[in-house]
């Protein structure tokens, strides 16, 4: 449970820190990344739409509520995160995990609030938008990420 919880809250920040050491070819690496995408979800028939940030998602249940989300928001959810080979690399969890929306990946920081208390939404999140050249433990550089998230609560 702790590492679930270090890895939505204290990795990002790690990231952010290792990667002003290190150069990525940003550019390039998005085109791969929605190519890599595109091809998914196409293999997959998996329906989904592409946000202006560049992650996919799927709405499975919108949830019920009109919250605004703040980077302060408190989340608690359940979700399972994979890489497109289908690997686990955390989750699932069966009992809610709680965090400010503003200490996760950008990818759940956009993705979330797609969604309202009770909703599912699944997130196609390109590297970029979550621990991009870096990886960060099971996570590879560059991986694009496959979440399924459950949003079971909400507040501001």
């Amino acid at each position: 449970m702790k590492f679930r919880y270090l890895l939505l809250l204290i990795l990002p920040l790690l990231v952010l820190a290792s990667a002003c050491g290190k150069k990525c070819n940003e550019e390039k690496q998005v085109n791969i990344d929605d190519s890599t995408i595109l091809k998914f979800i196409s293999d997959k028939g998996i329906v989904a739409q592409k946000h202006p940030s560049g992650i996919y998602y799927q709405i499975l249940s919108t949830g019920t509520g009109n919250l605004s989300y703040t980077a302060n928001t408190t989340v608690s959810t359940k979700y399972v995160g994979r890489l497109l080979d289908g690997s686990v690399f955390d989750g699932p969890t069966s009992q809610p995990i709680t965090f400010q929306l503003g200490g996760v990946i950008t990818g759940w920081q956009i993705g979330i609030p797609l969604i309202q208390k009770g909703g599912k939404i699944r997130l196609l999140i390109p590297s970029g938008l979550a621990y991009g050249c870096d990886g960060q433990g099971p996570i590879p550089s560059n991986a694009v990420l496959d979440f399924e998230v459950e949003l079971v609560n909400a507040t501001n």
